[in-house]
């Protein structure tokens, strides 16, 4: 069975929006918590930084950002329905806690559909796969060649259990007949710092926590799991034509609150966010990163995490992947 990871049909839905106004009291009137359910360093965490400087200017409070990680994104998630719905504690929703981690654990205690406002989608990003530059595979198929030869599988890095990079890298052992063995950390900085330190040769990781690596040499891109080769690396070849049909992923970030915000406030901070991803310096800001700003109402973006959820439980099923 050929399972295509996974969807980017709803990203260009939108059309930016007027800010809406927002009658129910001024919003903010003081410090806003964004929880990010990975450590710093990672591809969420960088996301959640830019939204947070950004909407700290245009709205005169600070946006603190909070970084817990843990059990894939879900302790983070489930932490947040404890928070009032008032716009002052925001989660960083993302492929791991609301498309993958539902599947994938057996024991979430949240509904990733009902139990959260979702507020906006903030960025997509592909994926890569990387070496040390000591790894004893420097290409695609030499990975392959020496994943084939080992019966005892290939240890790789990812930023935790239930994230889209886990997600792939069992795909992608799938489909070339390897056994993969995952190697989670509490975030990508982490999990990539260790690859370099040579302590874990391979890794599967979203291209913004690692394009800097990339650029500087410290570690070696093998491989993207895009269908087209990524542009901004447009020498490295895609894990389809490495003869891996099917194999593709992305990640994505977006912004939820708890469940029963006013629709109101939730539109207030949507406009806002898809305000400020529409920026020239955000845009370039984000090519430099690698990452995509998409553009979806509140609503638009509750039907993309509902679609999300539908795709990822039929791989995580076709994988036979587990986190328990």
């Amino acid at each position: 069975m050929t399972v295509t990871i996974p969807r980017r049909a709803l990203l260009a839905a939108g059309a930016l929006l007027p800010l809406p106004a927002f009658a129910q009291g001024a919003w903010p009137n003081r410090p806003v918590r964004v929880v990010v359910p990975f450590a710093p360093g990672g591809t969420t965490d960088i996301v959640a930084r830019i939204l947070a400087q950004q909407l700290q200017e245009r709205l005169g409070q600070p946006f603190v950002i909070e970084n817990r990680p843990g059990a894939g994104a879900t302790t983070a998630a489930t932490q947040m329905l404890a928070n009032p719905p008032d716009g002052y504690a925001l989660y960083i929703s993302n492929s791991a806690s609301h498309g993958i981690s539902p599947a994938l654990f057996r024991n979430v205690r949240y509904d990733a559909n009902t139990d959260f406002s979702h507020i906006a989608l903030a960025a997509t990003t592909s994926t890569a796969v990387l070496v040390n530059p000591r790894y004893e595979a420097q290409t695609i198929q030499d990975l392959i060649r020496l994943g084939r030869s080992r019966p005892e599988g290939l240890n790789f890095a990812i930023s935790g259990h239930g994230t889209s990079t886990h997600l792939c890298g069992m795909r992608f052992g799938m489909v070339a007949g390897i056994k993969m063995n995952p190697v989670p950390y509490r975030g990508s900085g982490p999990a990539l710092l260790d690859t370099i330190a040579g302590n874990v040769g391979l890794i599967v990781d979203g291209l913004p926590s690692c394009i800097g690596y990339i650029r500087d040499g410290s570690l070696k891109a093998i491989a993207v799991a895009d269908a087209t080769r990524n542009h901004n690396l447009p020498e490295i070849p895609t894990l389809i034509e490495a003869g891996l049909p099917g194999v593709t992923s992305y990640s994505w970030f977006g912004v939820s609150g708890p469940k029963g915000m006013p629709p109101a406030l939730v539109e207030r901070i949507n406009a806002e966010i898809r305000a400020i991803l529409a920026l020239p310096v955000i845009r370039q800001r984000y090519a430099t990163l690698t990452a995509d700003a998409p553009d979806l109402t509140p609503a638009q973006y509750a039907a993309f995490i509902e679609e999300e959820l539908r795709v990822w439980g039929e791989v995580v099923r076709a994988s036979g992947a587990t986190a328990d």
